[in-house]
């Protein structure tokens, strides 16, 4: 089987909805706090960006959020399920899926046919769901793959995230427990399969150089993970009893940490309008709790999805313009305090549509 490396940094909205849900303290003890969040300018070019730091404290959050193993977070999240007399897990592979009106049919490998008023569907991006509602997908690949890795270092991270901007795209570091971090490191395709052939010795050595040292000695650990990036948007989040979450209504690059926390939201938000028509004998999967849940999910997509397109593209651009738009934000963001705050605010969670999981208010 193949060893999943890779990590999540939950944002405050995220790690509140899983302490709401009892999920949070079964894993909290395999996370690392994210207090500071750096971006370093190591492009190189004429006109390079100020370095930028974001301190949780100066919002009033211990930290912004915490970075976990995917395998630690998905054993608490079993292990919580697991305890729930009312929800039934079902260990199958879903092979079809049919709209019927008033319901949907999902046939299993087993032979077995499911049959609900709705589905959401967190089946990524290849989703049957989303195909079954009848929903096309706006797609664009770009030219390059993200490299992950976990590894050890002989200096502290001191609860610091770093974020170098390089020409082909960010280097993050990210904390985990202990002298150990999480790497997502963005590389064009060529040099990315280049660097990922290297040994395990070589590949610290590339780590660190690349790192510029900062966290001293790096030693790569088992296991690495090579993704191709691109972003992808459903023209529709929800339609025939179908709501799509998560990657099967919107894939963009690791950048900011914002993919599993908005397909967070996105679960937070369809279970909130999903138990509010429940209490008042309505139809869960009719087309005013779909609609609904299309106005309050579109901002939030839209918005994140924009702005890590937008960063993405004036790295990989090599006009001055696009250069010196980054240098200005992020010189802006350095020098004017209730600009950086406000960012930072809206970063850890959106001002508009916030679900009242991620408020910490139980459904």
């Amino acid at each position: 089987m193949r060893l999943d490396n890779r990590t999540t940094t939950l944002l405050h909205g995220s790690v509140t909805a899983l302490e709401t849900l009892g999920v949070w303290n079964l894993c909290a003890g395999q996370a690392a706090p994210l207090k500071i969040m750096r971006i370093v300018d190591d492009t190189g070019r004429l006109w390079r960006a100020p370095e930028v730091k974001f301190e949780a404290d100066e919002i009033g959050l211990e930290a912004f959020g915490y970075n976990i193993e995917n395998r630690h977070l998905v054993a608490a999240l079993e292990q919580r399920a697991g305890t729930h007399t009312d929800l039934r897990l079902i260990e199958d592979q879903v092979c079809a899926v049919e709209t019927h009106g008033d319901e949907v049919s999902v046939s299993l490998k087993n032979g077995d046919t499911l049959c609900a008023p709705l589905v959401v569907a967190a089946d990524g991006r290849h989703s049957l769901c989303r195909k079954a509602a009848g929903i096309a997908v706006e797609e664009r690949e770009y030219p390059q793959t993200a490299l992950t890795v976990c590894l050890r270092h002989s200096r502290s991270h001191r609860d610091t995230s770093t974020e170098f901007h390089t020409k082909s795209g960010p280097f993050t570091l990210v904390p985990l427990p202990g002298l150990r971090s999480s790497l997502v490191w963005v590389l064009d395709r060529a040099q990315a399969g280049d660097i990922a052939a290297l040994d395990g010795a070589a590949f610290s050595i590339e780590i660190e150089r690349a790192a510029h040292s900062i966290l001293g000695k790096m030693e790569v650990e088992p296991g690495r993970g090579m993704f191709p990036l691109g972003v992808a948007t459903a023209e529709r989040f929800a339609d025939n009893r179908i709501a799509l979450v998560g990657e099967a209504a919107h894939v963009i690059p690791p950048i900011g940490a914002q993919g599993l926390n908005l397909g967070l939201r996105d679960a937070a938000a369809i279970g909130e309008l999903v138990i509010a028509a429940h209490r008042a004998g309505e139809d869960i999967g009719g087309t005013d709790v779909l609609a609904a849940y299309k106005e309050m999910r579109r901002t939030d997509v839209g918005s994140r999805t924009l702005a890590v397109d937008l960063l993405n593209r004036t790295l990989l651009a090599d006009l001055l313009p696009a250069q010196g738009l980054r240098g200005l934000g992020l010189y802006a963001l350095e020098h004017i305090g209730p600009l950086r705050r406000a960012v930072m605010r809206e970063g850890v969670a959106p001002a508009a549509s916030l679900p009242r999981l991620m408020r910490g208010e139980a459904l």
